[in-house]
C-alpha cells in the first residue's frame, strides 16, 4: 500500500493511507512520504500476545473493526475520488464509499480468499462445514455464512444509521465481482483460478534505497553469503525455538546466519561470530547477498526474495502462508517445510534443497521474469477510473 501511495504521489495525486497505528507502519509511510491516518487497534496488540487470538476474540474484534472503518473513513475520504481497501475482510470500507459516492476498489495480495470452484476456502472463525463435505461451491457458501456471522450485524447496523439498505452477503459485497490482485503473475497466477473477474496488476513495491547498516555490511563482507532467518510479524505464531533450530541447521551446512529479530524478538543462541542479529532492514538490498531466505511465507517476504533471486525455505504458520510455501516449491525456487515446528534435522533437509545449485539457478530465472511495475499499472487504472 505504501508503494502504491508513493507512486500515486509521484504522478501528482493526493493520497491518504488509513492503517493501524503501529510504529512500524508510521515509519513505512514516512519513508513513502504519505500521511498515515490511524485506523483501529494496532496489529501488534492483536498478534503479539502470548497466545494467538481465540475464536471468541475474533467475534469481539470484527464489530470493533467495522465501527472503526465507518468512523475513520467517513472523515478521511472527504474530497477523495476513490477508496481502495485491502485486508483480511475490510467490511465497512465499501459502505462509506457508497454513501459518499466514491469509486471503490478491493485489492488483495493472494487469491486465497476469493471464491473458486477449484479450491476450498481457508479457515475462518465460525461454524465449521459438515465433516466430509467436498463440494467447493458448498464450502464457499459456508464461508460466506461465517463472514456474515462475524461482520453482518455490525455492518448492517452502521449502514442503517447512514441510510443504506442492509447487505445480505458481506463477503461478496466487500470483494466485488472485479477485485484487484497485487501479486506477480509468476508467483501467484490468477487466470481461471477464481470465479471472479480478477484484475492482476503485479506486486506493489515501495523501492528501498536505504543503505545496509555498516556493521551488517562488514559481516556480509567477512565471509561466504549467510542464510537469512526471519519471521516478520509472527509473534505468538512463531515456531518455538526457531532461532536455535535455524542457526544449528545453517551451521550444519557450514553457513553463517543473519537473524532478523522481528515481532517474535528472535535472538542469537550464543556469542559465536557466525551469527548477526538485525532489526528492521532493507530486504531489497540484503536478499541478493544471502545464500537462502528462511521465513514464514508472508506475501511480502516471498515476493522480495523471489525478485532478489534468493532461494527460499518457507515454514508456513497461518493464513496464506501455506499457499506461498507450496508455490515456492512448485516453482523450484526453494523448499516448503512440512509442519509448523521444524527440527534441526527437518530444517537442515529443507536447506539442503534450497542451497542446491539448481535451486539458485531456477531462482535467478524466476527473478528475471518478475515484473516490478505493479504500482504503475495500478496507479494508471485508478487514474482511468476517475477520468
Amino acid at each position: 500500500m505504501a508503494g502504491l501511495a508513493a507512486r500515486l504521489r509521484e504522478l501528482g495525486a493526493e493520497t491518504r493511507v488509513c492503517a493501524p497505528p503501529d510504529e512500524d507502519f508510521k515509519a513505512l509511510m514516512d519513508r513513502a512520504g504519505v500521511p498515515l491516518i490511524p485506523l483501529g487497534p494496532s496489529v501488534r496488540s492483536v498478534v503479539a500476545r502470548p497466545k494467538p487470538p481465540s475464536e471468541k476474540a475474533a467475534f469481539s474484534l470484527a464489530p470493533e473493526l467495522v465501527a472503526a472503518r465507518f468512523e475513520t473513513l467517513s472523515t478521511a475520504a472527504e474530497g477523495c475520488d476513490v477508496l481502495l481497501a485491502t485486508g483480511l475482510m475490510p467490511a465497512g470500507a465499501r459502505d462509506v464509499a457508497e454513501k459518499m459516492g466514491l469509486h471503490y476498489v478491493l485489492a488483495c495480495f493472494h487469491t486465497l480468499g476469493l471464491p473458486s470452484r477449484h479450491f476450498p476456502p481457508g479457515k475462518r472463525p465460525g461454524a465449521p462445514s459438515p465433516e466430509g463435505e467436498t463440494d467447493n461451491r458448498v464450502l464457499w457458501k459456508h464461508d460466506a455464512e461465517r463472514v456474515n456471522a462475524l461482520y453482518g450485524e455490525a455492518l448492517n447496523s452502521h449502514r442503517a444509521k447512514i441510510g443504506l439498505p442492509p447487505v445480505d452477503n458481506v463477503r461478496d459485497y466487500v470483494l466485488t465481482e472485479r477485485p484487484w490482485l497485487a501479486a506477480d503473475a509468476t508467483l501467484c497466477p490468477a487466470a481461471g483460478r477464481t470465479d471472479l473477474d480478477v484484475v492482476q496488476t503485479g506486486a506493489w513495491i515501495l523501492p528501498d534505497d536505504r543503505p545496509l547498516p555498516a556493521d551488517l555490511e562488514a559481516f556480509l563482507d567477512a565471509g561466504e553469503p549467510p542464510v537469512y532467518v526471519g519471521f516478520g510479524s509472527m509473534a505468538a505464531y512463531a515456531p518455538k525455538g526457531i532461532a536455535r533450530v535455524a542457526i544449528e541447521a545453517s551451521r550444519a551446512h557450514g553457513r553463517r546466519v543473519v537473524l532478523a529479530r522481528g515481532w517474535a524478538d528472535l535472538a542469537p543462541v550464543d556469542d559465536l561470530a557466525d551469527c548477526f542479529a538485525v532489526g528492521e532492514v532493507n530486504q531489497q538490498a540484503l536478499f541478493p547477498r544471502v545464500a537462502a531466505v528462511v521465513h514464514h511465507g508472508g506475501a511480502g517476504t516471498t515476493g522480495t526474495a523471489a525478485r532478489a533471486g534468493a532461494p527460499q525455505v518457507v515454514v508456513p504458520q497461518i493464513a496464506d502462508q501455506p499457499s506461498w510455501a507450496a508455490r515456492v516449491a512448485e516453482l523450484g525456487i526453494g523448499a516448503a517445510h512440512e509442519g509448523r515446528e521444524p527440527t534441526v534435522e527437518s530444517l537442515s533437509a529443507a536447506l539442503a534443497l534450497a542451497l542446491a545449485p539448481e535451486t539458485r539457478e531456477r531462482a535467478g530465472s524466476v527473478a528475471a521474469a518478475s515484473r516490478t511495475d505493479g504500482t504503475t499499472m495500478a496507479a494508471n487504472l485508478l487514474h482511468d477510473m476517475v477520468s
